[in-house]
C-alpha cells in the first residue's frame, strides 16, 4: 500500500524514473492513436477542439469591437490561458490514480489529432461521386471554401485530394512532431509538472489550428482578430508541412507510385498556394499521382496528366497518405526509443 501511494505521489509530481517515463510517453502515443483510428473522434459535447472553439467565439464576440491587431492577440491570450487552466484541472483529477491519469492522457492526446476522420471524409466523398454527382457536391462543399455546385467530377476529385493531403499536417503530423519534440526535452531534461506540459503542447498547437480556421482570413471583419492566429498557425505549420511532404515522397517510392515526380513537382509547385505551407502536401501528392491539382484562379500543382484525374485517385490518395502517417509514427517511435538508449 505505502509503495503505491508512493507511485501516485511520484506521478504527479513527475518524479519518473527515465525508464518509466519513457514507457508513459511511448505507450501514451500508441494508444491515442488506437483510439482515434478505432473509436474516431470524441462525442462533441466533450471533444476539446469543440470546447476550444466554443471559447474561442466567447471571446471573439468580446475583443472584435478593438479594431486593431491587439483584439487578435488579447485573444490568443485569453484562449490560451483557459486551454491551460482547464487541461490543469483535468490532469490534477487524473493525478489522484496512476490508471485514471494514463487513461485520461492518452484520450486528450487523442483528440489532438484526427486520422480516421480524415481518411473517411475523403472515401465518404468517392463514395457519395458513385451515388451521384449532386451528392458528391454537396459533400465536398463541408470540406472546402470555394463555391462546389458546378464542380465537375475532376474538379471534386481535385477539390478531395487537394484538403485530405492538406490536412496531414495540420490533423497528425504537427501536433505528433510537437509531441516528440517536447518528449525529447523531457527526457533529456526533465522538468516539474513534466507529463502536464506534455500535454499542453500539442493541445495548444490544436488550439491554434483551431483559432486559424475559425477567425484567421483575410476578411475585413476578421483581418486583425485573426492577425495573430493566421501568422502562429503558419509559423507552427513551417517545419511539419516540409517533413510531411518528405514523407509523402518516402510513401510514393514504397508504393511504386512517381516518386522522382513527386519530390520534383514539391520543389517546384509547393510555393504556388497562397498558404505557405499547404503546397508542400498537396504538390508532392500531385506529382506522386502524376495529376493536376487545381483549384479555379488560385493554383495549378502538377503536369497536365496523360489521363484525367478520376475517382479513383482519390483512392490513391488515401492510401499515399496512410502509408505516409504510418512512416512518420514510426520514425517517431525510433527516434524517441533511440534517445532513451543513448541517454
Amino acid at each position: 500500500m505505502i509503495e503505491y501511494n508512493k507511485l501516485i505521489t511520484d506521478m504527479f509530481y513527475l518524479k519518473l524514473d527515465s525508464f518509466e517515463l519513457f514507457l508513459f510517453i511511448i505507450f501514451a502515443l500508441i494508444i491515442a492513436i488506437a483510439i482515434d483510428v478505432i473509436f474516431g473522434e470524441l462525442p462533441t459535447r466533450i471533444h476539446p477542439v469543440v470546447i476550444i472553439g466554443s471559447m474561442v467565439s466567447f471571446f471573439k464576440s468580446i475583443f472584435i469591437k478593438i479594431k486593431n491587431k491587439l483584439s487578435g492577440l488579447l485573444l490568443v491570450v485569453s484562449v490560451g490561458i483557459c486551454t491551460g487552466i482547464i487541461l490543469y484541472v483535468l490532469y490534477f483529477v487524473g493525478s489522484i490514480n496512476t490508471i485514471l491519469l494514463f487513461v485520461l492522457f492518452t484520450i486528450l492526446l487523442s483528440s489532438t489529432f484526427s486520422i480516421k476522420l480524415l481518411l473517411k471524409t475523403a472515401v465518404d466523398v468517392k463514395n457519395d461521386l458513385n451515388e451521384s454527382i449532386e451528392k458528391a457536391r454537396k459533400s465536398v462543399s463541408y470540406l472546402v471554401s470555394r463555391n462546389t455546385e458546378e464542380l465537375t467530377e475532376s474538379f471534386i476529385v481535385s477539390a478531395v485530394i487537394e484538403s485530405l493531403t492538406e490536412n496531414i499536417t495540420d490533423s497528425y503530423v504537427a501536433p505528433v512532431f510537437y509531441y516528440m519534440i517536447f518528449s525529447l526535452i523531457i527526457m533529456i531534461n526533465p522538468i516539474d509538472n513534466q507529463l502536464y506540459f506534455l500535454l499542453l503542447i500539442p493541445m495548444l498547437y490544436r488550439m491554434f489550428n483551431t483559432l486559424d480556421a475559425m477567425v484567421g482570413y483575410k476578411t475585413e471583419e476578421l483581418k486583425d482578430i485573426g492577425y495573430f492566429s493566421a501568422k502562429i498557425d503558419d509559423v507552427l505549420n513551417y517545419v511539419p508541412a516540409r517533413i510531411s511532404g518528405i514523407y509523402i515522397v518516402a510513401a510514393a517510392l514504397l508504393l511504386k507510385l512517381d516518386w522522382r515526380n513527386s519530390y520534383k513537382i514539391m520543389r517546384r509547385d509547393s510555393r504556388k498556394c497562397p498558404s505557405p505551407n499547404s503546397g508542400f502536401t498537396m504538390a508532392t501528392t500531385a506529382g506522386a499521382l502524376n495529376i493536376q491539382l487545381n483549384k479555379k484562379d488560385t493554383y495549378i500543382l502538377g503536369d497536365a496528366a496523360t489521363k484525367t484525374i478520376d475517382r479513383e485517385d482519390i483512392t490513391k490518395a488515401v492510401n499515399l497518405s496512410k502509408l505516409t502517417i504510418i512512416l512518420f509514427t514510426l520514425t517517431i517511435l525510433l527516434l524517441l526509443t533511440l534517445v532513451y538508449v543513448i541517454l
